[in-house]
């Protein structure tokens, strides 16, 4: 059977993807595929995401040199999440300019940054 039939796809075509740092199993991102991005995925070995904001596929580091280099593919028991192992080019993940996209810490009932800025969004995206 094709790996990508196996794939419980919800309602809009789409499964979760959690991408994680392969060294340090460290969690970047929470992001979205549908059956081209995962296809392209395991084609190329770079992260290919779909943008749910943009209505389109999402090449991680297009335009940031930020590429994802595919490790591992995964996915879980019930066939409906699946979990990148990657190495993170340039050590920065998020669009925000900061290592992953968790760096929000609930701190007396109130979301607070608690990760650096490694580069400025707007040298990253120029």
């Amino acid at each position: 059977m094709d790996f990508l039939e196996q794939v419980k796809w919800n309602e809009d075509g789409l499964v979760p993807v959690i991408t994680q740092e392969a060294e340090t199993k460290q969690v970047l991102t929470l992001a979205w595929m549908n059956r081209e991005a995962l296809q392209l995925t395991v084609e190329t070995g770079h992260a290919v995401y779909w943008s749910r904001s943009r209505q389109q596929l999402w090449h991680k580091g297009e335009q940031s040199g930020h590429q994802q280099l595919i490790q591992s593919i995964r996915i879980d028991c019930d066939f409906d999440a699946v979990l990148l192992e990657v190495i993170q080019k340039g050590g920065i993940a998020c669009h925000t300019g900061r290592h992953h996209c968790f760096y929000f810490r609930l701190q007396d009932g109130e979301w607070q940054p608690v990760e650096p800025v490694l580069k400025n969004p707007d040298e990253i995206y120029s």
